[in-house]
């Protein structure tokens, strides 16, 4: 593969992300640009890669590089992107190796910018990432965090271990892995917490490692990507945009807010049943006696209540429901299709150290057209991409 970096002082990220492609196995050809060169010197990048480093056409001519290392690569991953390049990119311009290595390659090609906010949120910049989505190329949104000097907010390069694993999955997927490029998704992952003082909650066992898996799975297919996360510890998967979240409220009042003009939502988050009535002010303190019971109401039905507001919109929307149960596991899992009225319920069966905090998954997934699906056990990235596959096929065609 080819790692471009450009200009910019979150060139030193790359450097880690080189180190993560180089011990996987990949054979990596790094194509710095002469202003990452300022930031990163030739020798880090050749002795991290094991491979030469060239930024100029002139340079061993008789390999012919421009062209070369663009026609033998099976990924090109440019980080940082600096505007200039996505200019130079959305343009078709090749004033240097990297920009010539851009139009030669007829591999997948990812872009992970990084700037400062103003520059990314230019509307130059947002026409130069929408044409290279429209041409097939993966924008990844960045991250918000913080910037050079004391700013802070979006522009952010994600974090080279995100940056890692959406290589890698663009990778497994190979050219033609798109499928979902212009397309808007929200996912909902982990699981809620009901406060009953400032100490305790009512929650679940959910990790929201199924949920990010298919929001990475998701942007390595091109899609953007929206992540309503409620009370999870996992790093941000790169390109997505995140919205935290805590209660089963503030997760049904999000989902709400983001599904409109979404092409599919995806509901993996575990909502708490019921919530207390009331959340004491102060920490409950032990009186000796038996506690007063705590008084529940039930939460809204966020999956239900999507689906309602969809039909009631006439929006052409794919929704998705999981469901999580301890025993009968498929009866249980028609009647709450039946009952929610998704397009597809993936159903698992959990408990006994099956699906919640692990790496693997397997489950059935019950359509509302009466296909019935099983995906073997296997990483819960492989379970994202058949939900996706699911989905796809289930997607109204776009118009252009």
């Amino acid at each position: 593969m080819v790692l471009g970096v450009g200009g910019g002082i979150a060139a030193y990220k790359a450097c880690e992300l080189l180190r993560r492609l180089t011990e996987s196995g990949h054979r990596v050809r790094v194509v710095p640009t002469a202003e990452a060169l300022r930031f990163v010197g030739e020798p880090t990048w050749a002795a991290l890669s094991g491979q030469p480093v060239d930024t100029g056409v002139w340079d061993r001519v008789h390999e012919v590089p421009h062209v070369r290392i663009g026609q033998s690569a099976d990924l090109v991953f440019v980080a940082p992107a600096t505007a200039n390049i996505l200019a130079k990119a959305a343009a078709g311009l090749a004033d240097d190796l990297l920009t010539n290595t851009l139009l030669t390659a007829r591999c997948p090609v990812v872009f992970a910018p990084a700037m400062h906010t103003e520059m990314w949120e230019h509307p130059a910049t947002q026409a130069n990432v929408a044409t290279l989505r429209a041409r097939g190329a993966i924008v990844l949104d960045p991250a918000v965090g913080r910037l050079t000097g004391a700013d802070t907010g979006r522009g952010r390069l994600p974090e080279p271990t995100e940056l890692f694993e959406a290589a890698r999955l663009v990778l497994r997927r190979g050219v033609g892995g798109t499928d979902l490029a212009g397309r808007r998704v929200v996912i909902s992952a982990g699981g809620t917490r009901e406060a009953i003082d400032p100490v305790r909650f009512i929650g679940n066992h959910s990790s929201g490692r199924q949920g990010y898996a298919l929001a990475r799975t998701a942007a390595a297919r091109g899609a953007d990507v929206t992540l309503v996360a409620a009370n999870v510890s996992l790093p941000d998967p790169a390109g997505v945009d995140l919205v935290r979240v805590s209660s089963a409220v503030e997760l049904a009042e999000a989902m709400e807010a983001e599904r409109r003009g979404a092409d599919a939502v995806v509901m993996t988050a575990a909502v708490a049943d019921f919530r207390p009535v009331t959340s004491a002010a102060s920490k409950i303190k032990k009186s000796g006696s038996a506690p007063a019971p705590i008084e529940l109401v039930e939460n809204p039905d966020i999956l239900a209540g999507l689906v309602t507001t969809r039909e009631r919109e006439g929006e052409a929307q794919t929704i998705v429901g999981f469901a999580a149960e301890t025993d009968d596991v498929i009866p249980n899992g028609r009647a709450k299709l039946a009952r929610k009225g998704c397009d597809l319920l993936v159903v698992n069966q959990v408990g006994g150290g099956r699906a919640f905090g692990t790496d693997d998954n397997q489950a059935t997934v019950l359509a509302a057209d009466g296909a019935v699906v099983d995906i073997p056990t296997g990483p819960k990235e492989d379970l994202a991409d058949r939900v996706w596959d699911l989905v796809a096929e289930r997607l109204p065609a776009r118009v252009r």
